[in-house]
């Protein structure tokens, strides 16, 4: 079993046989983490994007930016918390209409934690997805001038708990 331990900027793993411990250390920062699960969520079909509000924003003006890379872009839509031998990781996700969102979700976290475990060696133990939105074709940027109050029955308490 390999060593690990916290560090400011992320996990530290000693990786390798009793013989490569006095060779160094490997540093692996909470965005290197971030940036690798926000491309495995990317790349699950299904998925219209990460994120909502000011981290899509975000990511879209730094994603325009010379030097800038996606990839850093699709880790700031995904919080993660790195710990001495585990993650765990949260993302906001809009879907594609139509795509079955308990199926999706299986499918984020299988990716994620594929991802994540072989770029790492850290484990996976949690990933926490919020579907925010549905895509719809030919709805595009409409998404946050939808003109939708949080209850429809006109009424002060919810219709359903």
């Amino acid at each position: 079993m390999a060593d690990t331990q916290t560090l400011n900027a992320g996990t530290t793993t000693d990786r390798g046989s009793e013989g490569s411990r006095g060779r160094g250390r490997t540093t692996i920062a909470d965005n290197v983490v971030a940036a690798i699960a926000g491309i495995a969520i990317r790349e699950t079909e299904g998925v219209h994007s990460t994120g909502r509000g000011a981290s899509k924003a975000l990511g879209a003006v730094t994603g325009r930016m010379p030097g800038s890379a996606s990839s850093s872009a699709a880790g700031r839509a995904v919080k993660v918390e790195v710990g001495e031998k585990q993650a765990a990781i949260d993302v906001d996700v809009k879907v594609e209409y139509g795509t079955p969102i308990h199926e999706l979700a299986d499918r984020i976290r299988d990716n994620v934690t594929e991802a994540v475990e072989a770029m790492t060696g850290l484990e996976v133990v949690e990933i926490n997805i919020v579907v925010f939105d549905v895509h719809i074709p030919g709805d595009d940027d409409d998404d946050d001038s939808d003109g939708r109050s949080g209850s429809g029955s006109g009424g002060g308490s919810p219709r359903v708990q």
